[in-house]
């Protein structure tokens, strides 16, 4: 027969081992239907750099690599864009006045929206769908005007994934808060400004893409925000 004090810490090792199963499981199991759903997505930082991985093959499109700066309080945003086996990359440059630069080395666009930047709080309004487990991570997901389904992160409120109506999906690999790009990146070089750029482009309802058919990521996310009666028609 064991020792008394042997017969003692049996009890207690089972039982820990009982505990750790049970909060092994409870990481596991879905939430549960009593959770309340949180009131709207945590706004964005007002100045942040994320890096994006975007895949476009179910809209006709390659790999990307983004790398997204949003600086509302200077009213810019940029995505620098390289897409797959790609040594050029492309800038896509927008102002709160509504203006965009998509250039490379090459070759440069301007285009003018009738809406500026997106605002911290773009998905204001947007419809609470639930919990998911997304990329790893436990996610809250909701949708806006059946255009996007943005995914964050419950623990931290952090984006991690964000899917478009073509099938598009951006997956956050790193968020930064804080993340400030230098004054000389955002602006747009010198053929942008020849003649055969000088008369910009208006856009209303018509879909943007860039060289070799990229869907222009934030811009149409600004359409789809501030204007989603005509961004929900395309």
């Amino acid at each position: 027969m064991a020792p008394p004090h042997q017969l003692l810490l049996l009890p207690l090792l089972l039982l820990a081992a009982a505990a750790a199963a049970a909060a092994a499981h409870a990481r596991t199991r879905p939430p549960s239907t009593t959770d309340v759903p949180p009131r709207a997505p945590t706004p964005w930082p007002e100045q942040f750099h994320a890096v994006m991985f975007t895949n476009l093959t179910e809209s006709g499109g390659r790999l990307q690599l983004i790398d997204l700066y949003y600086d509302w309080p200077r009213g810019r945003n940029l995505n620098l864009i390289r897409d797959q086996l790609s040594g050029d990359p492309t800038y896509d440059v927008e102002w709160t006045n509504g203006t965009s630069f998509i250039f490379d080395s090459a070759t440069c666009r301007i285009i003018r929206f009738p809406v500026g930047l997106l605002p911290p709080d773009w998905l204001a309004g947007a419809t609470y769908l639930g919990r998911e487990l997304v990329d790893g991570f436990d996610c809250h997901l909701w949708t806006k005007v059946d255009f996007v389904w943005y995914y964050e992160e419950v623990a931290t409120g952090r984006p991690v994934r964000w899917n478009f109506f073509n099938g598009m999906q951006q997956h956050v690999m790193s968020f930064e808060v804080g993340g400030v790009l230098e004054d000389s990146e955002w602006q747009a070089p010198a053929h942008c400004f020849n003649g055969n750029n000088a008369a910009a482009t208006s856009v209303a309802g018509d879909r943007v893409d860039s060289k070799g058919g990229r869907v222009d990521v934030m811009n149409s996310l600004i359409r789809f925000a501030e204007a989603p009666a005509v961004s929900a028609s395309f």
